[in-house]
């Protein structure tokens, strides 16, 4: 075991991570980055040091190397069997060594040891990496530096070697002892845009001819209340693409290194069509773990995430299509459910689940899904009716691998859309259950609306099913492509893909080209797109369309420690090892075997720490934020003064109000460190959280307001929205074409045009439903109609925003 000390050091003694500097590179659509974790040891005594941080899920780790005292030292992947087994041998032989391992619970989450590190010495270790770059809505390119972790629970036997246990120590965030800093170079044919993030920055440099090049810094003294977040806006980032890249030489001309291999990037135009399902089963799984009373960002002010939440899920069964079916699963240490079994959705029903959404509190503890999920796959299906999952977390759920797989079986009948709410959520949980489904992932940071977010899911769970989806080539004779990416099974309106193939066969000497194209079929229509590109292939030092390509494979095997079949362990193990990319089988190593002076006594054993986030800004209280507390599976450990007296160590909970509570008895043990640090909130008697009268606080009342079949009723309440009176809305309705509730329809309709344009989004499928009612109610004679709505709401709509 690499972690044999467990011993928790107060921030008061020195800490060996000095700072953490980032130099990121964007290209078009990847992101090459090196990591550079700077130590040195200010203490009498040997140190073994530890860091746990996380990283992206698609990030691929090619390189590590160490620099000490000049000399540079560059680490080995190995099987992680090999790696330990060399990193203990080293230590026990007066050597320094340095490990960098994925944890054995969580591909997003990575461990660093450096062992041996004599008093007075510095050492720089330097990682790097590459990832694609996930393409938002609104066409911006999304980069993120995760510098939050978000506690992971950890279901345990007590054999597991798992760093998500966290024992590292967490501090407030003015005490946090390292400093991170990074330059961002970033550059496309495209044409950059603009560039912004959620982060103070430095004046951006833009260094090429037609703003094709730019150079921009973290400004200084960062703290890590948040992750560092770049959105990059390209002029034609819809544009399809392929990029051809080199081999290795030396490698066979047919292998994985050393062909050719090329990166397609299609953003497929699908047409829009309008859809008219009503079927579907629609199942959410909402977060009600105690994290999800923290804010939605550090922000003063910023939402609760379990308010969002709430809000986000009333949207949701507003848009539901009449005569689909329903449920809601909350959970957390344990689960409860709406309904013993999915019901039809109608008034009746939607008014009761509206109620007891209202009701809902962040107070199930923490995170346990794999139940619920396992209890919705056993119950029979309905006929007629595919299931579709959404889950909305926070990140931290217990055994993440596990989730996976049982998603994974399950995937022949049912789609999952996965939701991370506010920094640190699971990139590895949340991105993993939408690939192995066919869904789609989203995360939710900073100022994202979930609801929009939310819609668009359902949108897309919506849509007509795109079928025979198929990539073929146009090649020079005794020239081929073997795909390298998992088969893609799923196309949304919207989404880009990216596939890797290698190109095998003899390329033409003189310039050549040529041609792929991806092809569909909706509604029975076929529709192709193709795009020409160069076979003359480009050489890149980092091999950055190999190693991704061999990320993607990994990934669509690699189903972490415990849960991987031994076939595809074998897969994985071989692939990661000729590809030089780590999976979580294999670990980088590093031995500096020019030190070797014995050890007196044990290595002193130090974990740096992590931030802790209040949430509450800079006039947060100075007691009941910090963790009420801390209870491992391993060793006895010492807390820092700083946590003394907060709780039990083993065995015991502390209950809101400081009393402790035994746990229930389990077969297994659960290692948690709760940082939700936002003390327990009472429970918010009125549901929306936006202030009174603003546009957002209006069209959520607006939308608690309607009718599951999509119309509204005439009264009191919808006048107020409307900003009128009952009297003069019942005195302008034509009586001899309306009947009430149409007129109401009609009003509540062009108040939404007229007011919430810029939340259209969030609003768009229950409008549909509304015009869809109308039209079904039949409801004629919208020029006029739509005359004496405008004079009596003051509004100059056209009649067209009622046409299907």
């Amino acid at each position: 075991m690499v972690r044999s000390g467990g011993l928790l050091t107060s921030i008061r003694d020195p800490v060996a991570l000095k700072s953490i500097a980032v130099t990121l590179s964007i290209n078009d659509f990847v992101a090459g980055v090196s990591a550079t974790l700077n130590y040195e040891n200010e203490e009498k005594s040997p140190l073994e040091a530890f860091f746990v941080f996380p990283m992206d899920e698609d990030s691929a780790v090619y390189s590590f190397e160490a620099f000490v005292d000049g000399k540079k030292i560059v680490a080995e992947l190995q099987d992680k069997y090999q790696a330990h087994k060399r990193y203990e041998e080293a230590l026990s032989g007066g050597y320094q060594a340095y490990l960098l391992e994925e944890d054995k619970c969580s591909r997003d989450v990575f461990c660093c040891n450096v062992g041996n590190l004599q008093p007075g010495s510095k050492v720089s270790l330097t990682l790097r990496y590459v990832q694609e770059l996930p393409l938002e809505d609104d066409g911006a390119l999304r980069y993120v530096l995760p510098a939050i972790l978000n506690p992971r629970y950890h279901l345990s036997d007590g054999r597991e070697d798992s760093n998500l246990d966290m024992k590292t120590p967490i501090v407030p965030l003015e005490e946090l002892p390292y400093t991170l800093s990074m330059v961002a170079t970033i550059s496309s044919q495209l044409g950059i845009s603009t560039i912004q993030s959620n982060c103070p920055l430095n004046p951006i440099e833009y260094t090429g001819d037609n703003k094709t090049s730019a150079q921009v810094s973290l400004a200084e003294g960062h703290k890590f209340d948040r992750d560092v977040e770049l959105l990059i806006f390209y002029r034609k980032v819809h544009s399809p693409s392929v990029a051809v890249e080199m081999g290795m030489s030396g490698r066979p001309s047919d292998s994985l290194m050393g062909a050719p291999s090329a990166m397609v990037s299609f953003y497929p135009d699908i047409p829009e069509v309008e859809t008219t399902t009503k079927c579907g089963e629609f199942v959410f799984l909402m977060d009600r773990s105690r994290s999800m009373n923290s804010p939605m960002s550090s922000k003063d002010k910023s939402q609760l995430r379990i308010d969002a939440a709430k809000e986000t899920l009333i949207l949701l069964l507003k848009s539901l299509p009449m005569g689909c079916y329903f449920n809601i699963y909350g959970f957390g240490a344990t689960h409860e459910e709406f309904f013993p079994d999915s019901v039809m959705y109608n008034q009746e029903t939607m008014q009761i689940a509206v109620k007891k959404v209202k009701r809902l509190l962040a107070d199930l503890g923490g995170t346990e899904l794999l139940t619920p999920l396992r209890k919705i796959f056993r119950k029979p299906p309905i006929p007629g009716h595919p299931l579709q999952v959404f889950v909305f977390t926070d990140g931290e759920v217990v055994e993440t691998f596990s989730v996976i797989r049982e998603v994974m079986f399950q995937s022949k009948k049912h789609r999952c859309f996965s939701f991370g709410i506010g920094e640190g959520a699971s990139t590895s949980l949340i991105k993993n259950l939408a690939r192995v489904s066919g869904g789609t992932a989203e995360f939710i940071t900073g100022n994202d609306r979930m609801q929009s977010k939310a819609l668009r899911s359902l949108r897309r769970s919506l849509q007509s099913v795109v079928e025979d989806v198929s990539l073929s080539w146009n090649l020079p004779p005794k020239m081929f492509a073997p795909m390298l990416s998992p088969e893609q099974t799923s196309i949304f309106r919207g989404q880009r893909l990216i596939i890797y193939s290698l190109l095998i066969g003899k390329i033409p000497k003189e310039e050549a080209t040529g041609e792929v194209c991806l092809s569909y079929k909706l509604h029975g229509k076929s529709y192709e797109e193709k795009v020409t590109f160069s076979l003359q292939p480009k050489p890149d030092d980092n091999l950055t369309i190999h190693r991704l390509a061999a990320k993607s494979m990994i990934q669509s095997k690699d189903f972490g420690f415990k849960e991987t079949s031994l076939m595809y362990k074998r897969d994985v193990l071989d692939i990661s090892l000729e590809s030089g990319v780590m999976s979580s089988f294999t670990a980088f190593v590093a031995i500096n075997k020019e030190l070797n002076e014995p050890i007196q006594g044990p290595l002193v054993h130090r974990d740096i720490p992590r931030p802790i986030l209040l949430g509450a800004g800079p006039n947060r209280p100075s007691d009941g934020g910090y963790p009420k507390t801390l209870f491992c599976a391993s060793a006895p450990v010492t807390l820092p003064p700083w946590l003394k007296g907060s709780g039990k160590c083993v065995g015991t909970i502390l209950m809101p109000n400081g009393t402790p509570q035994q746990r229930q008895n389990s077969q297994k043990k659960k290692c948690v460190v709760h940082t939700d640090t936002r003390p327990e909130l009472p429970h918010l008697a009125k549901y929306d959280s936006y202030p009174q009268g603003s546009k957002e606080h209006s069209i959520a009342q607006l939308i608690y307001l309607q009718n599951a079949d999509g119309s509204w009723d005439m009264n009191e309440d919808l006048a107020k929205i409307l900003s009128t009176s009952l009297e003069d809305i019942t005195a302008a309705c034509p009586t001899e074409v309306l009947e009430p509730s149409a007129w109401a329809t009609m009003l509540a309709v062009i108040w939404l045009h007229a007011n919430g344009k810029e939340l259209k989004d969030e609003w768009e499928l229950l409008e549909r439903k509304a015009v869809v009612w109308l039209h079904n109610n039949s409801v004629r004679g919208f020029n006029k109609l739509i005359r004496t709505a405008n004079k009596l709401l003051k509004t100059s709509l056209s009649p067209s925003i009622f046409k299907l």
